[in-house]
């Protein structure tokens, strides 16, 4: 499975490293792609990370998952960027997974795309998930999309992606030996 985990400065570090340790456990090929210009990116605790490659570097056409990592600025950071949105919009409605986290929902409500959806977000970001029935359920999976809640629900992100690819009886297995 090719799967992009997209890095803004402002990202949450849990939000996105465990689901892509999750991912790679469960043999997903895991770019991890700046919209910095700069392959390091700083989290909003500032931990530095390099990403595997640059935006501008990748080639999407074979993407099966994009999954956004929230955090603040982080979420604001990939809203902003065109290029990116202009992926998502393009992914929607086609057989690729659509993955957000925390505040990251927001990016999919403030494209439209949540319309008829049911989607989950950091409390507070409730009203950005425009045309979606908002849950309070920590992982949501519908449809090409899985939300969750943050950085405490990060793992059960990651096994939700998992799932919707490999089957839940092999995430939970993942999960097991994981000791979740």
């Amino acid at each position: 499975m090719n799967t992009f985990v997209f890095l803004a400065d402002g990202f949450e570090e849990t939000e996105a490293i465990a689901p892509i340790d999750v991912m790679r456990r469960a043999g997903f090929h895991v770019v991890t792609v700046s919209i910095m210009g700069k392959k390091q990116v700083r989290s909003s605790h500032g931990v530095v990370v390099e990403a595997d490659a640059l935006f501008e570097e990748c080639d999407f056409s074979e993407a099966g998952m994009l999954v956004l990592p929230g955090g603040m600025p982080g979420t604001k950071n990939l809203a902003a960027h065109e290029g990116l949105c202009k992926l998502l919009v393009s992914a929607a409605g086609k057989d690729v997974i659509l993955g957000a986290i925390c505040a990251a929902p927001s990016v999919f409500g403030g494209l439209g795309l949540l319309k008829g959806e049911q989607a989950t977000c950091y409390p507070g970001f409730e009203e950005y998930l425009t045309g979606a029935e908002v849950k309070k359920e920590p992982v949501v999976v519908s449809h090409q999309f899985i939300t969750s809640r943050g950085a405490g629900t990060a793992l059960r992100f990651g096994f939700a992606l998992v799932a919707k690819v490999k089957g839940q009886a092999f995430s939970d297995e993942l999960a097991a030996g994981m000791m979740f």
